[in-house]
């Protein structure tokens, strides 16, 4: 099972960024002939952003020049890139690799790498780096995710094509000072694979490859979800982690000064917030304005945490959600 070691290591920036183009849930409206408000109403996304030319790598980039500037730092500061994001920009090299180049970085200093598990990608890169962050590994670490769902959505049906946004956002990490509060308290990762096959896009590698003889492509290209029966999953299971999450923290749940979800759904997220009983302000919400960013959808709301929600250094946060594997996972710690 995961361990729960502090870790003394503080979030010193953070940046997001989005395609230029935004979808209004009235134009979604129109595309299905459906009254006005419909999907709003429906699905709780009044709008998103969507990518047309933007590729994964250079909104990554972007969103990781953001963070450098609010943290005072430089690329010369970053020792390593931790690419945490739930799809691939192409099949090789690995994301990483083409967030360093999108971004103009060269001369071999920076180690970069892909930390994956879909919606999670950033709470297990966040989780996993930290503790060669906390060892003396790596000095700076920029964690980034960055995701376009755009182009894996069908749109011969409502369903999921509603939800989904494009974006990136990315946080860098250091040791806190010893005058420095900051630390990970606790984090609990959990895979299901009874799960695996219930959120899942099949194209994109060796098992479904259009050159396998018999295999017809373009339908394995599509997002597919199995609603229902992930929802009850998470609903059975993720309480109970958010209870040995919290014993592991040493604290309880009010003390809990922000929540941060993964934007799965209006459902998702409503049915948290009643489940463990959390007031309305105490949950990051930002659903209605930017959608499901898949994997960026996390570091993102942690960005308005700190931007818009008032966060403060030296107050308790918690990191949670689910993705498919079907993984869940928390975090809590001190910002």
């Amino acid at each position: 099972m995961n361990g729960n070691l502090t870790r003394r290591i503080r979030i010193c920036g953070t940046g997001t960024a989005a395609p230029a183009n935004i979808l209004t849930s009235e134009e979604i409206d129109k595309r299905f002939g459906l009254p006005t408000g419909t999907v709003f109403k429906r699905y709780g996304v009044r709008r998103r952003h969507y990518a047309r030319h933007e590729n994964a790598a250079t909104l990554a980039a972007e969103a990781c020049g953001k963070a450098l500037e609010r943290a005072g730092l430089a690329w010369g500061d970053i020792d390593c890139l931790v690419a945490s994001s739930a799809t691939m920009d192409q099949a090789l090299p690995y994301n990483a690799a083409l967030i360093l180049a999108a971004a103009g970085v060269d001369g071999g200093l920076i180690s970069a790498f892909d930390i994956g598990a879909s919606c999670l990608s950033f709470l297990v890169g966040l989780d996993t780096i930290s503790y060669l962050v906390e060892c003396g590994r790596y000095r700076n670490v920029m964690i980034v995710s960055s995701d376009i769902a755009t182009f894996s959505l069908d749109w011969a049906t409502l369903g999921e094509s509603a939800i989904f946004g494009d974006g990136a956002a990315a946080a860098i990490i250091r040791q806190s000072a010893p005058d420095e509060r900051s630390c990970i308290l606790a984090s609990r990762i959990e895979t299901h694979a009874s799960g695996a096959n219930d959120c899942h896009i099949k194209a994109g590698g060796s098992r479904y490859h259009p050159r396998r003889p018999g295999v017809e492509f373009d339908p394995l290209t599509f997002f597919h979800m199995n609603g229902p029966r992930l929802f009850r999953t998470v609903s059975r299971e993720l309480p109970r982690l958010v209870a040995q999450l919290l014993e592991s923290a040493a604290l309880t749940l009010d003390q809990i000064r922000l929540v941060i979800p993964h934007q799965a759904s209006r459902l998702a997220l409503d049915h948290l917030a009643k489940r463990l009983q959390i007031e309305p302000g105490r949950i990051v919400d930002i659903f209605a304005e930017s959608g499901n960013q898949v994997g960026a959808s996390l570091p993102t709301a942690l960005h308005h945490a700190v931007e818009s929600n008032g966060m403060q250094r030296d107050e308790p946060l918690m990191l949670l959600g689910s993705g498919a594997g079907l993984t869940l996972g928390g975090m809590v710690l001190v910002y």
